[in-house]
């Protein structure tokens, strides 16, 4: 259930700042029908930091409601308030995902035993499987091997969506937390690599854009047919480098604008790309085939 392409999808707005439920509800109906693996909404690229935690909710329920369970929903359920993690991922369970995103808590700097009784909290509170979600590129601290081998015990933690870009990670995570444990990379650029040395998929921004193309490359590797695989991947790199030319979500948030799913509109502190970044992006989606 949780391998190939996942969209780290964005959360569409009105231009006075609203959730476009209308353009959230369009854009996944798209997404299932480009062939894309799986969706995680309320993520960092669905701007969770400035969401309400009402809003919150209502972007897990509308994900849950639109997929129909045509393909799974990994719901963002992550925070810096252990507290709070367990409430998201409690309404979660009840909202009908099938799985729930933890990002390692921000800001707090909690040692390695920290990261496992927050997580091992997490997992008590609901029967849903339970994805890290390792980033210190954002939260500062890096989850050990050692300690996701020990949260590997727990039934239900199930997995690690990792943007730590280190290529030797899954080959160590394989061998401390065993085959079965699901290794999503959460970085684009090396999703293919990620493959090779052991993962099973890629939770991705590009695949907000480009969800056929993320889709393929995947499903191509699987066939063993490593050339088709290759050359997607090289037809994305410039996207790549584009939807983060700025802080995420600014560019992937104007791409998808481009595309008919909500307007160019982020929440502060984040504003809209510049019109450099603009040229940029639109550039790189004409090369990559994906605007006319």
């Amino acid at each position: 259930m949780f391998h190939g392409s996942f969209t780290a999808l964005v959360t569409p707005m009105h231009e006075d700042g609203r959730i476009d439920d209308e353009a959230f509800i369009r854009f996944i109906d798209w997404q299932i029908a480009e062939g894309t693996n799986g969706i995680v909404p309320v993520g960092t690229t669905g701007e969770s930091p400035t969401l309400s935690h009402d809003e919150h909710k209502h972007v897990v329920e509308m994900a849950v409601k639109a997929a129909k369970g045509r393909i799974p929903v990994m719901a963002g359920a992550g925070s810096n308030s252990t507290a709070e993690a367990v409430g998201l991922a409690r309404h979660a369970e009840a909202a009908g995902a099938d799985a729930i995103l933890v990002v390692t808590p921000y800001y707090n700097k909690p040692t390695q035993e920290g990261l496992y009784q927050h997580y091992k909290a997490v997992a008590q509170a609901t029967a849903l499987p339970v994805f890290i979600y390792n980033i210190p590129g954002r939260s500062v601290i890096d989850m050990s091997v050692e300690t996701m081998a020990r949260l590997a015990e727990i039934k239900t933690i199930v997995g690690v969506k990792d943007a730590t870009a280190n290529l030797t990670r899954p080959l160590h995570t394989t061998r401390a937390c065993g085959a079965d444990f699901i290794q999503l990379s959460g970085e684009d650029h090396t999703a293919l690599a990620y493959l090779a040395s052991g993962g099973h998929g890629c939770i991705s921004v590009t695949a907000n854009v480009a969800p056929r193309l993320c889709g393929q490359m995947h499903r191509a590797w699987t066939k063993g047919d490593v050339k088709t695989a290759m050359g997607i991947q090289q037809r994305l790199v410039p996207v790549h480098d584009a939807m983060f030319c700025e802080s995420n979500p600014g560019p992937v948030k104007y791409a998808a604008s481009l595309l008919g799913f909500g307007v160019n509109h982020v929440r502060l502190p984040l504003v809209p790309i510049s019109a450099a970044s603009a040229e940029r992006v639109q550039a790189a989606m004409r090369e990559a085939g994906l605007l006319n």
